[in-house]
């Protein structure tokens, strides 16, 4: 319990236990509280007095909670969501008290009215000024009655959305099929054969299928059992829903609808016409209108492009796979085929040239090169499973910050890739700066038997994704920890620098620093990079209006109240006639796995994805004109996005970097979709 009372600078993940989670938090928030009332009473705070106190409480909160949280999503287990789960409405609950704390919020309004404040630095400055915008959001402005609601509705969005992401790993983790041969496996490389067959090892079968990513993208991309690809396709696009193998037992059908409408009565609380309106007002974005208007004519742009993606799929699938009727569970699998036909390359044939180690080294060369810093093994971190690896950030003979890279696939273990904050940066008390730590995460094939992980292009470019948030995150100057790394930045702006770092595993010069053969060490041949580069844009149409589909749908639900899971399916086909030109069957379910908008932190928010898309390939434009590895061009772009973390708005920034406003040409000129 001591590790959470008093959170050591690197997490000790040995000392922590499930057990010891919900009295350990109870006794935080009690102190925090009795320390926050005392705060509070200051009529004429200053930082020192006021926000420096307050911001060590937070911390120290954060510090104990952020383990729990990594381990509830990477090692799951009854004792560890029993933990996380009980304490999550008493953490809300405590959220929602300091956002409605009348003495609290006057206190921070008169640091920001008093003499010092125009003495204070721009990270302090805004700072302050986001505390009092984020009360006004927690609803500081509401009469008592609608307070209480505020927080009741609070609360239980808490607990829906982490039940939310409870049933998506259940339903995840239940289904399954045994195969006693390889005879429904035709087309299936080795590669994918040997992690089914590890899989049926202790399942008295000769080959196991589920639907962890590595295994479900191997089944849709590979197996010529359309048959097999149906059933798998089926069971995960009906994954906790009402539908499919496992009907009603993770449906998180009924779930969706309160969600929506706990979120449409929260804004209307706060006199907002809907959750979109709220979930914008901190954002990059001016109004929902303009991101639908965004998003509708980068729909319309990418349209064309996609009506040719189709027929090319339609016509190959008829003359070269024996399918007349090209159906959902068809699409990845034709599309590899018809990759292969037109370029000769496919991401199996990529992957015995991206072995992990040797990725993980070219994503840190690349580093070294833009940024200027090593990363190095850090021994001293106590990591939570044998998979898990441990590095240090160093410069100049110091270490600047920690993180932990988590990059396969298990059981019990949430999907996707994500990047989470352990410690942020900030000056303590004492003068001493504290160094940030940050978990990497991803759900990548993992290695199988005496050979490395083999990792496709795929995966190669998520994992300089999530490096992307963490360097952010890591390289933070901001010694203020609510603007410090990606802490206040705009949501729709922080997937700038994830997305920013994708751009050289396109480069020939990036592809040379992470790859080589896992045999014979030999670099990628310069045909296939050739064919890879070639193949960037491939179906770039229909994946763009993939995304914005998503985008749209995200926004439409969160703009009209009383969406019940019926109107919520209607929505999506409306949707759909702007974003998709293939039937989606009846029965599909894929809202009922939404993570991103249903229990993570983008909802009425996934437009950012593309607003973002569209910073970074502007961004990355520069190095394209000045060399993708120009240390000049990184160093101005580490100072003016990495270093500034949330301390000036994310438009100044960038203008600060580009010299000019935004522009998407970059972005329609790299995905192929320029007129």
């Amino acid at each position: 319990m001591n590790v959470l009372l008093t959170p050591p600078v690197i997490p000790e993940f040995a000392s922590l236990r499930a057990e010891d989670v919900p009295a350990a938090i109870d006794t935080l928030l009690a102190e925090s509280r009795e320390q926050v009332a005392a705060l509070a009473t200051q009529s004429t705070p200053t930082w020192a007095s006021l926000a420096a106190p307050l911001e060590a409480i937070d911390d120290r909160l954060n510090a104990a909670w952020s383990p729990v949280s990594q381990l509830n999503a990477v090692v799951n287990s009854e004792a560890w969501r029993e933990a996380y789960n009980s304490s999550l409405p008493k953490l809300s609950a405590y959220a929602t008290e300091m956002g409605q704390h009348e003495q609290l919020f006057a206190a921070w309004q008169a640091l920001h009215d008093g003499p010092e404040f125009a003495q204070l630095n721009a990270a302090q400055q805004q700072a302050i000024r986001n505390t009092l915008r984020d009360f006004r959001l927690s609803g500081i402005g509401l009469p008592s009655e609608k307070k209480q609601r505020f927080t009741a509705i609070s609360e239980r969005l808490s607990q829906l959305q982490s039940t939310f992401a409870d049933h998506v790993l259940d339903a995840t983790q239940a289904w399954s099929m045994n195969l006693p041969d390889a005879s429904r496996l035709s087309g299936i490389p080795e590669s994918g054969l040997a992690l089914m067959a590890s899989l049926a090892q202790a399942h008295d079968s000769a080959y196991r299928l589920t639907l962890d990513m590595p295994v479900y993208i191997s089944v849709m991309t590979f197996a010529d059992d359309r048959d097999l690809r149906e059933s798998i396709y089926t069971a995960y696009a009906t994954r906790a829903s009402e539908q499919g193998p496992h009907a009603g037992q993770f449906d998180n059908g009924p779930l969706i609808a309160e969600i929506l409408a706990l979120r449409h009565e929260l804004a209307e609380l706060l006199g907002y016409a809907h959750y979109a309106a709220l979930s914008l007002a901190p954002k990059m974005a001016d109004s929902v209108e303009q991101v639908h208007a965004f998003l509708h004519d980068l729909a319309v742009k990418a349209r064309p492009g996609a009506e040719r993606d189709i027929a090319e799929l339609k016509a190959f699938a008829a003359d070269e796979c024996g399918i007349d009727d090209l159906q959902s569970w068809d699409m990845t699998y034709v599309s590899e085929r018809l990759k292969q036909q037109r370029y000769a390359l496919s991401q199996e044939e990529l992957k015995p040239y991206f072995p992990a180690p040797r990725v993980i080294d070219g994503l840190f060369a690349v580093a070294k090169k833009l940024f200027g810093f090593d990363v190095v093994p850090a021994p001293e971190l106590d990591t939570y499973h044998p998979d898990v690896l441990a590095y240090a950030i160093v410069e100049n003979g110091e270490t600047r910050a920690w993180f932990y890279l988590d990059l396969y696939a298990r059981s019990n273990k949430r999907g996707g890739a994500w990047m989470a904050d352990a410690r942020v940066r900030r000056r303590l008390a004492s003068g001493e700066l504290q160094k940030p730590v940050a978990f990497l995460t991803g759900n990548f094939n993992p290695p199988v038997g005496n050979q490395p992980a083999l990792l496709t292009h795929n995966e190669v470019t998520t994992l300089f994704h999530e490096f992307g948030h963490g360097i952010h995150h890591m390289l933070t100057e901001v010694d203020v920890a609510a603007v410090s790394g990606i802490n206040g930045v705009a949501w729709d702006a922080v997937e700038l620098p994830s997305q920013f770092m994708e751009n050289w595993c396109w480069t020939a010069e990036g592809i040379a620093l992470m790859s080589a053969h896992v045999e014979s060490g030999e670099p990628l041949p310069a045909d296939m990079l050739e064919r890879l580069l070639a193949a960037r844009n491939f179906q770039s149409g229909v994946m763009t209006l993939r995304q914005l589909e998503f985008s749209l749908f995200d926004l439409a639900i969160h703009r009209r109240p009383g969406v019940d899971f019926a109107t919520l399916m209607t929505i999506l086909r409306e949707v759909r006639e702007l974003t998709s030109l293939m039937p989606l069957p009846a029965w599909n379910r894929f809202p009922c796995s939404f993570s991103h908008i249903f229990a993570g932190g983008y909802a009425a928010g996934y437009y950012s994805y593309k607003w973002a898309e569209v910073l970074s390939a502007d961004a990355f434009s520069a190095f394209e004109q000045e060399g993708v590895f120009n240390a000049e061009t990184g160093a101005r772009f580490r100072q003016a996005i990495l270093a500034q973390g949330g301390s000036r708005p994310a438009a100044e920034l960038f203008q600060q970097f580009m010299g000019r406003e935004p522009s998407a040409d970059a972005l329609l000129r790299h995905t192929g979709l320029a007129a």
